[in-house]
C-alpha cells in the first residue's frame, strides 16, 4: 500500500509539464485499447461472416438468387459486397447486346477491385492511430523524463549540500513517464502488428474470391455470347 501511495504522490506533486505529458499519454493509451477491443472484434467477425458466404456461395445456389439475398441487406460488407458489386456491373454490362465478353468483364473486374479496396480500406481504420500511438508515445514519456531531470538538477544547483533524498523524488516522478509512456505503445505496437497481418489475410482472402467469381461470371458470359474461344 506505501508504495502506491508514494506513486501517488509523486504524481500529484510532478511538475506541470510531466504532469500534462502523464495525462495525454494516459488519453492515447485509453484510446488505443479502445481502438483495439473494437478493431479486434470487426476483424474477428470479417472472417467469420467470409467463411460463412463462401460456403453458401460454393453450395451451388443460384447468383440470381444470392444477389437478390445480399441486395436487400441494408448494409453489406466483406466478400458480400465484392459479389454484390461484381454481380450488379456483371449484370448490368451484359444486357447491353454491345457489349463483347471482354468489355463485360472488364468493367465487372473494375467494379470488384473498387470494392476490395473499399473494404480494404474498412478493415484498415484506426490501424494508423495505432501505429501512431506506437511510435511516439516512448519519445512523448522520454521527453516528460528529461524535463523532470532536468528541474530535479535545477534545484538541486540552488542548495549548498545535495543529498539524494533531495534529487530522487524528482527523477522518480520524471521516470514514471517513461513507464506510461511504455504503457501506452507496447500494447498499441503489439495490436498493429496484429491487425496488420489479419487485414492483409483478408485481402488475399478476398482477391482470391474476387478473381474465382470473375472466372464463373466470364464463362457465363462467353457461353451467353456464344463464344467459344
Amino acid at each position: 500500500m506505501s508504495g502506491e501511495i508514494s506513486i501517488l504522490s509523486l504524481l500529484i506533486e510532478a511538475s506541470i509539464v510531466v504532469q500534462l505529458v502523464m495525462l495525454v499519454l494516459l488519453v492515447m493509451s485509453v484510446m488505443s485499447w479502445a481502438m483495439i477491443i473494437r478493431r479486434r472484434k470487426i476483424l474477428s467477425e470479417a472472417l467469420i461472416d467470409a467463411r460463412k458466404f463462401e460456403d453458401k456461395f460454393w453450395s451451388g445456389v443460384d447468383l440470381s438468387k444470392l444477389y437478390n439475398e445480399v441486395n436487400a441487406r441494408s448494409t453489406v460488407n466483406g466478400l458480400e459486397a465484392l459479389f454484390k458489386a461484381g454481380f450488379k456491373e456483371f449484370a448490368r454490362l451484359h444486357k447491353s447486346s454491345s457489349k463483347q465478353s471482354v468489355a463485360v468483364m472488364e468493367g465487372t473486374q473494375r467494379a470488384m477491385r473498387v470494392g476490395l479496396s473499399r473494404e480494404v480500406e474498412r478493415l484498415e481504420t484506426n490501424l494508423p492511430f495505432l501505429a501512431t500511438v506506437g511510435s511516439i508515445s516512448p519519445y512523448i514519456g522520454l521527453f516528460g523524463t528529461v524535463w523532470g531531470i532536468m528541474n530535479s538538477f535545477i534545484a538541486l544547483g540552488a542548495v549548498e549540500q545535495a543529498t539524494l533524498s533531495m534529487v530522487a523524488p524528482g527523477i522518480a516522478e520524471a521516470l514514471i513517464a517513461t513507464a506510461i509512456g511504455l504503457f501506452a505503445a507496447i500494447p498499441a505496437v503489439i495490436a498493429f502488428n496484429k491487425f496488420s497481418h489479419q487485414v492483409e489475410v483478408l485481402e488475399s482472402h478476398y482477391a482470391n474470391f474476387a478473381e474465382e467469381f470473375a472466372n464463373i461470371l466470364n464463362r457465363q458470359a462467353m457461353v451467353s455470347n456464344g463464344d467459344n474461344s
